[in-house]
């Protein structure tokens, strides 16, 4: 089969189209045929991350230092990448229960990565699910990683309806879905980000959007109940006289100092800040689906690219300017033989 293998880090460059051998299911496992995948910043990270310097990196030394015994601290470990997938099932193992051949799935891999091939293998336990009937391929295939990290998220907080939701990072992956389930939790949301991503984040459904190259959140005398901080690009000490008086402050990305915050504020004050981390689950997935076939989370494509075509994908995510998702198609010689034989 074919896949993107790169077997050193660096730029875009060193992701290459290789045969591979195709993968085998175990007896607990499920053999996908890939028909996309997606470009996202995890994996531009995983790519180049011999470069991540643990002030580089948006966690605490201790996890970037198992993430580097993961990824691997000269050459890559992993070598396929691609976190989030959309396909269908071609063959099953005697134990698999609850998928069969021939059904259309969705899911995410996390560290484990693999999508960037024309087959993966996963367990059938793994974070995999029927796709949403209302989506594409292509559309299924960029929508779990954002949403089931901010489902999990904000999941923390028991957002009620009525209260005041500030996303900082609301045009990215997290911070779009985030938006989106926070107005499906009956919340008032405001969007901050650059200015290309506005259109897209009142797009999403936010009720304002807010530009932080020509504003700043924290000074425009607004009050909310929650500031959701995607990459931790803001600070508590900053973001505190914007916090309603029983007001948290959520983070996704995060440093020891923040996680001391999060101990002391539970200790003194009515305001909270709030250091998260989300796996994602098979349960986290299935309620997204439910929430897409409901109209609830939609998936807006900036733009696509072929498999062969990954590198271009990555240099364009890496400039920061996309106003959506970034999805990868993958074709089958079999797709193209039955194209044919229609014409």
């Amino acid at each position: 089969m074919k896949a993107i293998i790169f077997t050193e880090y660096g730029p875009p460059e060193v992701l290459q189209l290789k045969e591979v051998e195709k993968p085998v299911p175990k007896d607990n496992e499920i053999l996908i045929r890939i028909y996309a995948t997606s470009v996202n910043y995890g994996d531009t990270l995983a790519r180049n991350f011999k470069e991540i310097t643990p002030g580089k990196f948006n966690m605490p030394f201790l996890l970037w230092f198992f993430a580097k015994i993961y990824f691997g601290f000269r050459k890559p470990k992993i070598t396929i990448l691609g976190s989030e997938f959309a396909g269908e099932i071609q063959s099953a193992g005697k134990e698999v229960r609850s998928f069969k051949q021939g059904d259309q799935v969705f899911g995410y891999l996390g560290q484990n990565m693999g999508a960037y091939a024309e087959y993966l293998c996963m367990p059938e336990n793994g974070c995999v699910a029927i796709k949403p009937t209302n989506m594409t391929y292509e559309e299924a295939a960029v929508v779990p990683y954002g949403a089931i990290m901010a489902l999990n998220l904000l999941g923390k907080v028991n957002i009620q309806p009525g209260q005041k939701v500030l996303v900082n990072g609301a045009s990215g992956g997290i911070g779009g879905a985030a938006v989106q389930i926070a107005r499906y939790f009956g919340a008032e949301v405001t969007g901050v980000c650059s200015t290309p991503g506005l259109e897209l984040v009142k797009s999403l459904g936010a009720d304002s959007a807010i530009d932080y190259t020509q504003e700043d959140f924290t000074q425009n005398g607004e009050t909310y109940d929650l500031i959701f901080d995607v990459l931790g690009k803001s600070s508590f000490s900053r973001c505190k006289s914007s916090l309603s008086q029983n007001g948290r402050y959520l983070l996704a990305s995060f440093k020891m100092k923040q996680l001391f915050q999060m101990l002391w504020t539970s200790m003194i004050g009515s305001k909270r800040v709030i250091c998260a981390i989300a796996p994602g689950s098979k349960e986290d997935l299935i309620s997204v689906k439910e929430l897409i076939e409901a109209e609830k989370i939609k998936a807006v494509i900036d733009r696509r690219y072929p498999l062969e075509q990954i590198a271009e994908a990555h240099r364009y995510v890496e400039k920061g300017h996309k106003k959506g998702h970034v999805v990868i198609t993958v074709e089958h010689k079999q797709n193209l033989i039955n194209q044919e034989e229609l014409k």
